[in-house]
């Protein structure tokens, strides 16, 4: 069974470019959350960016997803194990075509079409469990050494959480 869907659903849409609305969407979507420490702190996160205006979360977004140099904080890329990172791309649009996921604008190893995909498949892609892991902790101390007090990073830790339920199942 795949891990929460509406847990990783709703982490990827925190992920996501904020636009009108989505403040409260999220907070629809997080009382459907099963209770935890990913759920306490995705709160903690939307506590915090409730304070901004729509325009300052969207400047928020793109300091922290967009301008951080490597790690990427958008994607996988720039962590990987044996895979080079066209093949790890290339794996992952075969397996979102065989499930029926559009990553939209994103390229595949976008960390919400990560976990659009976790929340919709049975058995990941085995790549995911080695680099997954890796690539969030790398990109958790980046931004954490950047801005250690950006509301992000509360998402990042959200996902480690969620993630590592999924894959420690498995």
């Amino acid at each position: 069974m795949p891990g929460n869907p509406n847990l990783l659903e709703t982490l990827a849409l925190a992920l996501d470019y904020p636009m009108p609305g989505r403040l409260e969407e999220l907070w629809r979507r997080w009382i459907e959350c099963p209770r935890g420490p990913a759920k306490q702190r995705l709160e903690r996160f939307l506590r915090q960016v409730e304070d901004l205006s729509l325009g300052e979360w969207e400047e928020l977004y793109t300091r922290t997803l967009d301008l951080t140099p490597p790690p990427p904080l958008r994607g996988l890329r720039g962590v990987r194990g044996e895979l080079p990172a066209g093949e790890l791309l290339a794996a992952l649009v075969r397996a979102f075509r065989e499930i029926g996921l559009d990553p939209g604008s994103e390229l595949p190893d976008h960390l919400a079409n990560v976990l659009r995909y976790l929340a919709r498949v049975e058995e990941p892609l085995p790549e995911l469990a080695e680099i997954l892991p890796r690539a969030l902790s790398e990109m958790h101390r980046t931004l954490k050494t950047l801005d250690a007090k950006n509301p992000y990073l509360l998402v990042l830790e959200a996902v480690q959480e969620a993630v590592e339920g999924v894959l420690t199942r498995r």
